[in-house]
């Protein structure tokens, strides 16, 4: 016999859907580039490598004294302009 009262039914809740990375494309917890805490530290490394690649073949010169957020807004523009852009 289990301990289990009606009332310890009533309140179960089923367990979440684990949130997972790489799957189809459903942005929840996309916040935007100036709401990010790190957003005004310098654009990392792989950043401005992949912005150096993509500015090149949109035909593009950017500065490379860039922000985090402002390295991402234009990666998102240039992958947008280039064809390169996330399916």
């Amino acid at each position: 016999m289990s301990d289990e009262t009606s009332a310890d039914r009533d309140q179960y809740t089923p367990p979440q859907e684990a949130e997972t990375l790489g799957g189809p494309e459903k942005s929840t917890t996309e916040k935007d580039p100036h709401d990010w805490v790190t957003g005004d530290e310098p654009a990392t490394g792989a950043q401005k490598s992949y912005l150096d690649t993509l500015a090149r073949q949109a035909g593009e010169e950017i500065s490379a004294d860039l922000t985090k957020a402002e390295a991402s807004e234009h990666i998102e523009r240039l992958q947008e302009k280039t064809g390169r852009s996330p399916s």
